[in-house]
């Protein structure tokens, strides 16, 4: 009698066993199979993200061969999208920054040459010659013109990432002392990405921005 109460006590035990790690043996299958289901959720979502920061699309227009919408990865410059849009022959891409980089959903406009326009101001005529441009086209090439502006035809804007200090002079409100501030201010913090980056330059405010906005550009 006793010998059979062992043979089923190791019985039980054995049975128990077995039961425990089939159990852990099938939990782990579970959980295997559960994490791997969860993957493709994952990877199907992540693609879309990644694309949507690798890639820009911008339009432009102006003096190109194909004007249009572009696609273009994530970092690109001005000078991508006239590469891809093939600037035409009197395209003037001086008046451009190529190096600029490009923001998604910004607007290009390639401007074409005009007679007896040198250096780096921009003229306040638009490419047509027969009508002022406003004063956003002239400080942002991403916008389009919209035929009137504050300021007289037949004047300049002055470059402020690249006028030198008798330049800086000549617009209005600024003396010697703030022409080296703004001389100062790009040698140590790089170009103006926008005009209104000059009021980052200590003594420029809104009001004395004001006065600048319609003679100055970044470009």
């Amino acid at each position: 009698m006793f010998e059979i109460t062992r043979r089923h006590q190791l019985i039980i035990l054995i049975v128990t066993a077995i039961l425990i790690f089939g159990g852990g043996y099938r939990y782990a299958l579970w959980q295997q199979r559960a994490t791997a289901e969860s993957k493709p959720a994952l990877e199907q979502l992540n693609p879309s993200e990644n694309l949507e920061a690798k890639e820009l699309v911008v339009h432009v227009a102006g003096a190109v061969e194909k004007p249009g919408v572009y696609r273009l990865s994530a970092g690109a410059r001005v000078q991508d999208a006239v590469q891809m849009a093939v600037a035409r022959p009197e395209a003037d891409l001086d008046l451009l920054n190529l190096a600029a980089p490009l923001a998604d959903g910004q607007k290009l406009v390639v401007p074409a040459k005009q007679p007896g326009l040198t250096g780096g101001a921009v003229p306040l005529q638009n490419m047509s010659g027969s009508a002022p441009v406003s004063a956003t086209l002239r400080n942002n090439p991403f916008a389009q013109p919209s035929g009137d502006s504050p300021a007289s035809g037949g004047g300049t804007l002055v470059n402020i990432n690249t006028a030198d200090q008798k330049e800086l002079e000549t617009l209005p409100g600024i003396g010697p002392s703030l022409a080296q501030r703004i001389i100062q201010y790009r040698e140590t913090n790089g170009p103006f990405k926008v005009p209104e980056d000059i009021k980052n330059v200590s003594g420029i405010g809104d009001k004395r921005f004001e006065q600048l906005k319609d003679y100055i550009t970044v470009y």
